[in-house]
Order: C-alpha cells, then sequence, then structure tokens
C-alpha cells in the first residue's frame, strides 16, 4: 500500500464531514488525490495534504465522551467525498504501519547519522 493522506488545517484541525452525526475523514491514496479534491469542495480550501502517520493517526482517537472518527478512503476525488471504502481506525492503523516507511525513517533506524557536521582543520 503506497502512504496515505488526509487533509489538515494549519492550527492541527482534520477535515471531516458529518455523517448522520459522527465525523468521517476522507483518506486519499496520494497528495495530488487530495488537492484534486480540495479544487472541487470549497470547504477544503483553508486545508492541504498531510501524510498520514502513526503519530497522526494517534490524533485520531477520542478522548472521554467523543465519538470516534470514520475514515472513508476516496476512490476517485473527482466525485463525492462519501463515495470510496469505509475504514475504522483499526483498519486504517493497519494500512498505515504496512506503508512503506519514508527514506528519513529508514537512515535513523540503520544507524545513519543526517546531520550535518562542521569540521575544522587547524594547521
Amino acid at each position: 500500500m503506497s502512504n496515505l493522506y488526509a487533509m489538515r488545517r494549519a492550527n492541527g484541525d482534520w477535515f471531516a464531514l458529518d455523517d448522520h452525526g459522527h465525523l468521517r475523514v476522507p483518506v486519499f491514496r496520494n497528495d495530488r488525490a487530495a488537492m484534486a479534491a480540495r479544487t472541487r469542495h470549497w470547504g477544503m480550501m483553508l486545508f492541504k495534504p498531510v501524510l498520514l502517520d502513526e503519530r497522526a493517526l494517534a490524533s485520531f482517537i477520542p478522548k472521554d465522551g467523543e465519538s470516534a472518527a470514520h475514515f472513508c478512503l476516496v476512490d476517485d476525488p473527482s466525485l463525492s467525498l462519501s463515495h470510496g471504502h469505509s475504514l475504522e481506525h483499526a483498519q486504517l492503523a493497519l494500512l498505515i504501519h504496512n506503508a512503506p516507511e519514508q527514506p528519513q525513517l529508514l537512515s535513523a533506524r540503520a544507524g545513519l547519522n543526517t546531520e550535518k557536521r562542521v569540521v575544522s582543520a587547524t594547521g
């Protein structure tokens, strides 16, 4: 599975639709699909595509008294955002967990140091 994206505002709010009193977060297969949906749905204009990783997914865990968010994997961003595959939090977590790792994570896990170092030579 490739990386998945959802729409997030600069203040940290996620874009979600009201689905009979429950929140449904549209999820996209790539950032281009998310941007295509944004151009067709005026409510998304203040949001930008954000990679869904395990940290982002943790922000959807409901707090006391809140109902759980539901997700919809959007098949075609040019259609309605409600068309797609309905996903529960656990299903989305599994997809994200099985997604290819980002290059930064690979180098960090391999023990590579990605920081730039300044070496001075005296002589």
